[in-house]
């Protein structure tokens, strides 16, 4: 069978207080790309999840043995990965691969959410991907109505930016906000997104913590923010840890003639807030 991974993208991130787990309490707005990788699954000898583009330890493995470990005894499957989406990037491609596997024990394996959320703090959100406000550490995801046709240009700057170094750049410079705050942020932004109107009808609200901490360890993260300005973007963030920025559009046409404006060759343009 085939399969998609859609790529995610926190259209805000308002960072909380550390946890005694070592994880913050963030509040964001996820919503699925077009943009998405695709996963091919047969059955064979042994169970094998193979992924060129992504070394070391890959999430869609630890998700497809902790299935085993629960007990799921489907025959065992080769899982094929096509990296489209930039890796280390802040767009969730690691998590959207692990959903994807996941997905393929959904009503077979009991407590499949609570499985996601030990494999990585952005699965939970990725085992149905949607709109969604998203609370905790990643683990509590609150579904929301699709929202208004809208479009994106990612400009992911090679990738390669640590989420754990982020973080911790984050509380060296002592960003943040208390939990009023963040339960604040989430009330505003329930009601913005839950009438279905497209993130630039909110864009008041949408922003990211995270972007002083990224840009202080990738400068040149500045250089991409600036150049979607300069391109017309009416909305430009930086998504999740980083680096990648993106400029939010009305529609696809925009999206593209934005990208032409760029002349990069790093960029991404997509259809927003639907998954593929």
């Amino acid at each position: 069978m085939q399969t998609l991974a859609p790529a995610k993208l926190n259209l805000c991130l308002f960072l909380g207080p550390r946890r005694a787990d070592g994880l913050h309490e963030l509040c964001s707005l996820f919503e699925p790309l077009a943009l998405a990788d695709p996963v091919e699954v047969r059955e064979a000898e042994r169970d094998e999840v193979i992924c060129p583009a992504v070394e070391g330890e890959n999430l869609a493995a630890r998700a497809l043995a902790a299935m085993r470990d629960r007990g799921w005894d489907r025959p065992p499957l080769r899982i094929a990965i096509e990296k489209r989406i930039p890796v280390a990037a802040g767009l969730g491609g690691g998590s959207a691969d692990a959903a994807a596997v996941l997905r393929l024990a959904a009503g077979e394996v009991a407590g499949l959410e609570a499985l996601a959320a030990e494999i990585g703090a952005d699965v939970p959100s990725q085992l149905t991907p949607a709109l969604a406000l998203v609370r905790g550490a990643g683990e509590k995801v609150e579904r929301l109505p699709d929202p208004a046709t809208h479009a994106v240009v990612l400009l992911p700057g090679g990738g390669g930016l640590s989420t754990a170094k982020v973080f911790a750049e984050a509380d060296r410079l002592n960003l943040g906000r208390g939990a009023a705050e963040l339960d604040d942020h989430a009330d505003r932004l329930r009601d913005a997104a839950g009438a279905g109107a497209s993130p630039l009808a909110y864009a008041d609200l949408l922003a990211n913590d995270l972007e002083p901490a990224a840009r202080s360890l990738r400068p040149e993260i500045g250089e991409a923010i600036d150049a979607l300005r300069d391109a017309g973007a009416p909305l430009v963030l930086l998504t999740g840890s980083g680096p990648t920025a993106f400029g939010l559009f009305p529609d696809l046409a925009a999206a593209e003639r934005a990208a032409e404006r760029l002349d990069r060759d790093d960029a991404i343009v997509c259809e927003a807030g639907r998954a593929p």
